[in-house]
């Protein structure tokens, strides 16, 4: 055991006489750009959170994220889904992005139709989709 100790403290040595190891810890890069995570939420009224003055409903940990949050406080959602995603994506109203219903086709965006995902991509973004 003795002479294992010695052997991990040789190795170690070397390393850090070789540079190989570092003792002091390197500051990660500042990341100037923020982070940025959109929720979207279906069939969830205004008053659905405790954020937002519910006494009924306790949802403390999307509480804690609203604390830190920026807030779209001016967005106006649809009566159906698709077309609600759309002008979020878009930034245009539903029918100017091509959806107006979740059927018959009318739930695709227009063809070439730039998106919100597009433009942080450009930007030197990572985009996911989590559903």
């Amino acid at each position: 055991m003795k002479k294992q100790i010695i052997i991990l403290f040789a190795v170690l040595c070397a390393g850090i006489a070789c540079g190989q190891i570092k003792l002091d810890a390197q500051k990660p890069a500042e990341n100037k750009r923020p982070n940025v995570i959109l929720i979207l939420t279906d069939d969830q009224g205004d008053g659905d959170m405790g954020c937002h003055g519910s006494p009924y409903v306790k949802t403390p940990a999307i509480d804690s994220l609203y604390k830190q949050s920026v807030h779209f406080t001016d967005f106006h959602v649809d009566p159906m889904c698709s077309p609600t995603r759309a002008a979020l994506l878009t930034g245009c109203y539903s029918p100017r992005a091509g959806v107006w219903n979740t059927i018959g086709g009318r739930s695709l965006l227009k063809e070439g139709m730039p998106t919100i995902a597009d433009l942080f991509k450009e930007n030197g973004y990572e985009n996911q989709t989590l559903s």
